[in-house]
């Protein structure tokens, strides 16, 4: 015989607050992922490290 076993939202003690929070994570993570992404190619760093090449140590 197979049983089911479920809770619901309410009694894992899950509130609005947290739903919002858990929401908001799960859709601005992916969005903010793949923007970093973008910037963190071998390009774009080296870019931004040649924008001020003397500031780098060694190079004073």
């Amino acid at each position: 015989m197979i049983n089911y076993f479920a809770l619901t939202i309410n009694e894992m003690g899950i509130g609005k607050i947290e739903i919002a929070v858990i929401g908001s994570v799960i859709l601005l993570f992916p969005i903010m992922f793949v923007y970093a992404s973008i910037n963190l190619d071998t390009k774009g760093i080296f870019e931004w490290m040649m924008e001020k090449p003397n500031d780098w140590i060694g190079r004073k």
